[in-house]
């Protein structure tokens, strides 16, 4: 059979191809890119890179493809031609295209809008802020201590220590120290120091273990530098437990002159609000172990603990603070009634700052509170107060974040979550409250990135998996936002956007009796939640009676409706607006 013209000129190009190298260098450069990336890749992971970096180096390599190409053509065969003008001028055009097309890709973050500039300026990518700049010299993390005791029943003792030297360090005006949740964050695992600080963003890392026998405690303190696992200082102290609050105050002054910071002011010192009752002590510390576990038996049995020691000591600032706002989270969480619970905590709020004026907890309970009853001014107040006795404290500026947004003052709020992830740089709530940020933004790409790094964190968070549907649906994936919805592990939680996500895929029938589930186990406590199934479903009468049911029970989520996507129908409906206005809430963001 004879060939084609055709064939013989694809023939004849093949060829010249294969002749002047073209394939083998194109080949090999392929090669040489994917181990070049992959080794950036590693680099990338193991130390935390902004993606950007990634990205910019794949684009550049990919652009680098057709020059190599070109090169080969016109040096491929015997390596001996010189360079021709129709080469140069080949060559100049790619580099042209190339970098127009890296410049305008290499800087686009996928921020829509008018927002791309601000988090911009805020970060340089969307990650936390733990991956943005190295360790500040003058920063430190204190890990939990070790129970060393023989029946291992001291590890409220143990924790108790490692916090109240991290709140004594934390006074330091030179010192940037991480706070509890992100320090506690990897209690039992088995990470190596450098990993752990690398996590963290710090320099430095205080660790140690605590032995209790009977009226005798030995605790062990080192101070280790990160970068290089050297032990900077080590010391052991065999004292009485009457001598604990001394020792404490030792290893805190001990941790601050290895690491060579001069202190104005005087040695470092405890904080207000504390007590030299030992008993009253211990109570404490096994109420704040009882409290960071977040049940609602825990939060009970903290609560018990914490009257118990305000008994013994009543002038105990710390622990009138802590049982403040214990009581404020019990009655967010509808475990008790939200009028009494609120004024309860709102008691004993007031009393723990007139006890001791320099806590910050107070004004963060009372700020909370306020925001509940939706009297903003109030509400700022408090805020500013708590931010001008301590500016990095990651639940005040959290508290701030959720102000700003019940005005849409999205930038504002971002600012201030990144700000607490300073200090906080692995506290999966902070990661929540940015997602939440995102998604009433309508910026749910980075919504859904916050989410997902909430999962890496705590897999089982309380309400992510249902809160991450609500994005995925605003963001038009619907049979995504019913996956996620219903693997939330909490059947509460799921059941507030069940009917929603099942409405979205078609499912009208099953909706209906999810719906009917949600008012039947929901109406007495969170009507706000079912006024959103009714303003996603379109039935504006129905979603402003249980509007107006949840404003006559107070419930306290209702400043979230600002930027709430299940009520953007009703958003030119002039009842709707009259009810915002009644919430002292702005009738469009931002006003």
């Amino acid at each position: 059979m004879t060939d084609t013209p055709s064939e013989r000129a694809a023939e004849s190009t093949w060829t010249r191809l294969r002749r002047r190298k073209v394939v083998q260098w194109s080949v090999a450069y392929v090669a040489a890119a994917w181990a070049l990336l992959q080794g950036l890749q590693f680099l990338s992971d193991t130390y935390d890179w902004p993606s950007t970096v990634l990205r910019a180096v794949t684009l550049a390599v990919a652009l680098g493809l057709p020059i190599a190409s070109t090169l080969a053509w016109y040096h491929g065969e015997r390596g001996a031609r010189r360079v021709s003008g129709t080469e140069l001028v080949i060559i100049a055009l790619l580099f042209l295209l190339g970098g127009g097309i890296f410049w305008r890709y290499a800087r686009v973050d996928d921020t829509p809008g008018d927002a791309q500039e601000t988090t911009a300026q805020l970060t340089s990518t969307v990650t936390t802020p733990v991956q943005q700049s190295p360790a500040d010299e003058k920063s430190i993390a204190v890990l939990p201590f070790v129970d060393m005791s023989a029946e291992r029943d001291q590890e409220y003792m143990s924790d108790g220590i490692a916090e109240e030297l991290l709140n004594l360090l934390a006074k330091v005006p030179d010192l940037t120290v991480i706070a509890r949740t992100s320090s506690f964050a990897f209690k039992g695992e088995k990470i190596e120091i450098a990993d752990i600080a690398r996590k963290l963003k710090v320099a430095y890392v205080v660790e140690g273990s605590v032995r209790k026998s009977g009226n005798k405690i030995r605790i062990t303190a080192q101070l280790v530098r990160a970068n290089d696992a050297a032990r900077l200082w080590s010391e052991t102290y065999d004292r009485s437990l009457e001598d604990i609050f001394a020792v404490q105050d030792e290893i805190a002054g001990a941790v601050v002159q290895a690491l060579q910071i001069t202190l104005k002011g005087g040695p470092v010192s405890r904080r207000q609000g504390g007590t030299q009752n030992l008993e009253a002590y211990e109570l404490f510390l096994k109420a704040m172990s009882a409290m960071y576990q977040y049940t609602e038996e825990s939060l009970d049995s903290a609560g018990r603990y914490l009257e118990h020691a305000i008994k013994l000591d009543p002038a105990f600032g710390m622990a009138w603070d802590a049982l403040s706002s214990i009581t404020q989270l019990k009655t967010d969480e509808y475990l008790l009634p939200t009028k009494e619970g609120y004024e309860r905590a709102r008691q004993l709020a007031q009393h723990a700052s007139e006890l001791s004026p320099d806590l910050v907890g107070p004004h963060v309970t009372l700020a909370n509170i306020h925001m509940a009853y939706w009297d903003w001014t109030a509400a700022q107040r408090e805020v500013q107060q708590a931010l001008a006795l301590d500016p990095a404290d990651p639940f005040a500026l959290q508290t701030s974040s959720l102000l700003s947004s019940a005005f849409g003052r999205w930038e504002e709020a971002e600012r201030q979550l990144r700000l607490a992830l300073v200090r906080d740089p692995v506290n999966p709530f902070q990661y929540m409250n940015l997602a939440g940020v995102y998604y009433r933004a309508g910026r749910f790409a980075e919504s859904e990135r916050m989410y997902r790094r909430v999962l890496e964190l705590a897999p089982t968070f309380r309400s992510c998996r249902a809160n991450f549907g609500k994005t995925l649906l605003a963001a038009g994936k619907p049979e995504a936002a019913l996956a996620m919805v219903e693997q939330e592990p909490e059947q509460a939680n799921r059941l507030i956007y069940l009917p929603v996500v099942l409405r979205a895929v078609g499912r009208k029938a099953e909706a209906d009796e999810a719906l009917k589930s949600l008012i039947a186990g929901w109406s007495d406590t969170a009507a706000f939640y079912v006024a959103q199934n009714y303003a996603y479903r379109g039935e504006h009468d129905a979603a402003l009676q249980w509007l107006e049911r949840a404003y006559t029970q107070r419930d306290p989520w209702i400043f979230e409706i600002t930027g709430e996507h299940l009520f953007d129908g009703m958003a030119d409906d002039p009842r709707y607006r009259t009810f915002l206005r009644k919430a002292k809430l702005p009738t469009a963001a931002g006003t």
